[in-house]
């Protein structure tokens, strides 16, 4: 495997682990304002949201700039998401919001491959991408139990800043913004992820004209 593959790796591993530990945080901050019961339940719906919204732009997106970039602005936008959390958006809104960079993410991860590697090592490159999210997702969520449980938590919020008041005030908020710093930690790797020299694709002016082509893909798909 080439070296920007394990950079790619790493930077999908981070960014998977700290997606599956906010969910853990905004269940928790839900519980914490009292929302109903219904709304824990509607997180992930709201995180899959832009994933079905947006199925027929997030690819051309992909391709329209390098796709270490496209990731980059992808965790951004889920960074933004945590800061949304943190004053006060509704954690639903927010979450979605995360969802959003998570849907720009997914297509620039798996795109990149075919860029980087040859056919030969794509089996076992999406391979290693899978099991590695598989173990992130196991990671995240204990991740996220550890950082909004009491002894975590406690430390946390014990760290005092002389002269800011973040107004981080519960094991939640404190949890989410631990989140951001590993969200960052992804985009650093975003940063290191090579150039593959493949020519970029712009996306067409007219936006809507994507939607007959990402219809005649997906009749072609389930006719495989």
């Amino acid at each position: 495997m080439k070296r920007g593959f394990f950079t790619i790796m790493a930077a999908q591993f981070f960014s998977s682990l700290a997606d599956n530990a906010l969910f853990v945080a905004a269940v928790q901050l839900l519980r914490t304002s009292h929302a109903p019961q219904w709304q824990q339940a509607a997180l992930v719906p709201m995180f899959a949201l832009f994933y079905v919204v947006l199925a027929p732009f997030v690819g051309a997106f992909a391709d329209s700039m390098p796709k270490g970039r496209v990731m980059l602005i992808s965790n951004f936008i889920k960074v933004g998401g945590c800061l949304f959390m943190l004053f006060g958006t509704h954690p639903l809104l927010a979450y979605a919001v995360v969802g959003l960079g998570a849907a720009a993410y997914s297509p620039a991860k798996y795109g990149i491959l075919t860029e980087l590697l040859p056919a030969s090592q794509l089996v076992k490159a999406n391979g290693w991408i899978e099991g590695l999210t598989i173990g992130s997702i196991i990671l995240g969520v204990l991740l996220g139990g550890q950082l909004v449980g009491r002894h975590v938590s406690q430390l946390l919020l014990a760290i005092d800043i002389p002269g800011i008041n973040t107004g981080i005030n519960n094991p939640a908020e404190a949890a989410i913004s631990v989140l951001i710093f590993v969200y960052l930690l992804a985009a650093w790797f975003n940063t290191h992820i090579p150039l593959t020299g493949v020519l970029m694709r712009p996306m067409p002016k007219r936006r809507l004209t994507l939607l007959p082509d990402f219809w005649t893909c997906n009749a072609r798909l389930w006719r495989d």
